[in-house]
């Protein structure tokens, strides 16, 4: 049976700890340092991606379920900061030009005179923050629970996960007058009154969203050396076997689906906030697709190259897609294609099988080297 990570890479490891240490660096220092506060808010929504690719290493990667449908819980994280802060924009003060002062201008616009009961709740931030993580979460359960329950899973899931992101979308897309509709939620301004829109805001969300990402990737790290982790890997490579010890696959299934649709959720609040909307483009088939697409790059079996992926893959995006727009969707499709044939494990399986053990055997050399003058000197 294989193990889900790099025999090194546990959690408790040296080299883990090393993996761990090297990306806060980067995250936290590098990146800071080496760019302006407009690119450095563009890599804080890169970032914002790598919370769906860390969750699709544990649901796919570790626990062999495939779920093309990951943009539903980034949008719905998403949704949830966008109401907060939407409501939060629209005072009576604010809105006083409105034929009904006091919701949002896209509820005006579509001739409605009150808010919605279910919007309600999200003048409070506490229930925002805890919506964002138990709405998508209890979403993922229900998906789950009907499928797994059932035993349904391999292509036949990810299929069904793709109509449901589609489904969404249609019904986003109609709900215009209570979602905004094809143009989404957007004018967000402020959180808690602290405008998001300045630099200053943009540099500590960008330190935020970093500091939940490596919180997240240390979660992920915890499971993946725990005996769920290991049931976990047994469970994708003989399911039978594991059902036949005992133990409920669908549980698991359902867990760990759930888990990911919360870290989905998270990226999916920080991309609101760092980017000011949330719109239906981000929750259907295409998004969630390119989110499979920034796990399976990076290495579907590594955390640490999830996020990696999913900053380089995105970057390759907004560089290529500036200078051929009409290309970019068709050079994901390569890419994709080129990565499942090529290197199935990513660009972490290429670390793994050629640059650690030339990294290695650099280490060796250069340990011995003194080592050997010491002796001699020493003879001497």
């Amino acid at each position: 049976m294989q193990s889900p990570m790099h025999s090194d890479s546990t959690f408790f490891s040296r080299q883990g700890w090393l993996s761990f240490v090297v990306l806060a660096a980067i995250l936290l220092l590098v990146l800071p340092a080496a760019f302006d506060i407009f690119r450095l808010n563009l890599i804080g929504k890169y970032l914002t991606y790598a919370f769906v690719a860390l969750g699709l290493v544990l649901c796919w990667g570790m626990g062999g379920i495939l779920s093309l449908g990951q943009g539903i819980f980034f949008g719905l994280g998403g949704y949830c900061m966008a109401m907060f802060l939407k409501l939060e924009a629209s005072t009576p003060e604010a809105t006083k030009i409105q034929s009904t002062p006091g919701i949002p201008d896209f509820m005006d616009w579509n001739q409605l005179t009150e808010l919605p009961v279910w919007w309600q709740p999200f003048h409070s931030f506490g229930f925002t923050l805890v919506a964002i993580i138990a709405v998508p979460a209890l979403f993922a359960f229900v998906i789950g629970a009907a499928m797994f329950k059932r035993r349904v899973g391999g292509v036949y899931f990810a299929i069904i996960t793709q109509a449901v992101a589609a489904i969404m979308t249609i019904l986003i897309i109609g709900q215009q007058g209570y979602t905004g509709g094809v143009n989404g939620i957007t004018d967000l301004r402020t959180l808690l009154g602290w405008d998001i829109r300045t630099d200053d805001a943009k540099l500590i969300l960008y330190f935020v969203c970093a500091a939940l990402l490596l919180g997240c990737v240390l979660l992920a790290q915890a499971i993946n050396i725990s005996k769920f982790g290991r049931l976990l890997v047994a469970m994708r490579d003989r399911e039978d076997r594991v059902r036949f010890s005992g133990y409920d696959v669908s549980n698991f299934k359902i867990f760990i689906f759930c888990l990911a649709a919360a870290f989905s959720a998270i990226g999916g609040a920080m991309f609101t906030l760092q980017v000011g909307f949330m719109s239906p483009s981000f929750v259907g088939i295409v998004p969630s697709i390119e989110m499979v697409i920034f796990c399976a790059v990076g290495g579907r079996l590594s955390l640490f190259g999830a996020v990696y992926g999913a900053l380089i893959v995105n970057a390759a995006k907004t560089s290529f897609s500036e200078s051929f727009p009409e290309l970019w969707l068709f050079a994901m499709g390569g890419l994709f294609i080129a990565v499942v044939m090529a290197f199935p494990n990513g660009l972490a399986g290429l670390y793994r099988e050629h640059a650690e053990p030339w990294l290695r055997r650099l280490l060796k050399r250069s340990v011995a080297r003194p080592a050997v003058a010491a002796a001699a000197n020493t003879a001497n």
